[in-house]
């Protein structure tokens, strides 16, 4: 079943027939919120607002762990994550499908095999993206007529607080296209749990220094309620087409 992870701006997905709530216990502890399972213009899916409902948990406390599991065995068999991220090379209001990662954060929950009785796993992280997933999410996009960038890297900082602008100019010279504080364990995670995880991130507002004025939370929050209302239409689009 897809699975679709909500963060900041969106917490609830408006449309979604909610037929069960799975409140789970996993080895790692509970998830930020229970997995809602339903309908979605028809289509069975699973939604998880990755930092509550509402938003109580900070970036660096989202038990990521806990998140990935929950919605595998709520039956979870792709996953779609949203983000609101900063933008580095990419404007304000844009849609990025990034194609790669890079992790910066420190001290979380970064795998699922730190059990001294679980084999040691090394999972292959070349590409942090499914590729198939990634297709879908484009035809989708095509399909809903929106606009988009495709491809580009995603820096995974520690938060809760915003980056220097020094630290934004040493993430574009490391090849960094947006900034967010959500992306890293949650890939990984998905990835050792074997299951497709495709990131779509909505661009809210300038990385530091990459304006010359300051950015209001007001302009902000207007991007967000116009970019999720459009990332709403793909995760929809992205649905129905199976």
């Amino acid at each position: 079943m897809l699975a679709f992870i909500g963060g900041t701006g969106l917490t609830r997905m408006d449309d979604l027939v909610i037929r069960h709530r799975h409140d789970l216990e996993t080895r790692y502890g509970k998830p930020s919120a229970p997995v809602a399972e339903g309908e979605l213009n028809g289509v069975p899916v699973l939604f998880l607002a990755r930092h509550g409902d509402p938003h109580v948990w900070l970036p660096h406390q989202v038990n990521y762990r806990a998140n990935m599991q929950a919605l595998k065995e709520a039956g979870a068999t792709a996953i779609v994550a949203v983000n609101a991220v900063g933008g580095i090379t990419a404007p304000a209001g844009a849609l990025v499908l990034p194609e790669q990662i890079i992790d910066y954060t420190w001290g979380r929950d970064g795998t699922l095999f730190d059990d001294p009785s679980d084999p040691l796993v090394h999972v292959d992280f070349s590409w942090p993206f499914d590729a198939v997933l990634r297709r879908r999410l484009r035809g989708a996009l095509e399909r809903a007529g929106l606009q988009w960038v495709d491809g580009g890297c995603y820096a995974a900082t520690q938060g809760p607080r915003l980056e220097t602008a020094a630290e934004i100019l040493r993430l574009e010279r490391d090849g960094c296209d947006i900034v967010g504080m959500t992306g890293m364990p949650e890939a990984v995670l998905a990835r050792e749990l074997g299951i497709p995880y495709a990131m779509l991130s909505l661009v809210v507002n300038p990385a530091a220094g990459k304006a010359n004025r300051e950015i209001t939370m007001a302009e902000i929050e207007a991007v967000l309620h116009t970019g999720m209302s459009d990332v709403r239409t793909a995760l929809a689009t992205l649905a129905k087409a199976g």
